[in-house]
């Protein structure tokens, strides 16, 4: 649903979801109770793809609930490389 922006003279502005068919002009204040009128306000648009959504949405997921993991997926595992160098001078430096 989107979000709607409402003015109320006597208070600040303030935010209600509604449905886009049926949007009220008016609204009571959350606060006060007066009638606030609708204001034009920008909407919310975002550059990032499903995709993208896909991911923020399933890394925040994570945060919460981690995935558990049994054992290592299919495939090869990766053996540690040795640093090789063909400068002489690190021949001289000290070996671990």
């Amino acid at each position: 649903m989107p979000i709607y922006e409402f003015s109320c003279t006597g208070c600040d502005r303030f935010e209600q979801n509604h449905p886009m068919g049926s949007v009220p002009d008016l609204v009571d204040c959350p606060v006060c109770g007066t009638p606030a009128r609708r204001m034009m306000s920008a909407p919310h648009l975002s550059a990032a793809g499903s995709s993208a959504y896909g991911l923020i949405e399933k890394a925040a997921r994570s945060a919460a609930e981690p995935d558990v993991v049994d054992s290592i997926g299919p495939g090869r595992r990766a053996r540690p490389r040795r640093a090789v160098t063909s400068n002489p001078l690190h021949r001289m430096l000290p070996r671990p």
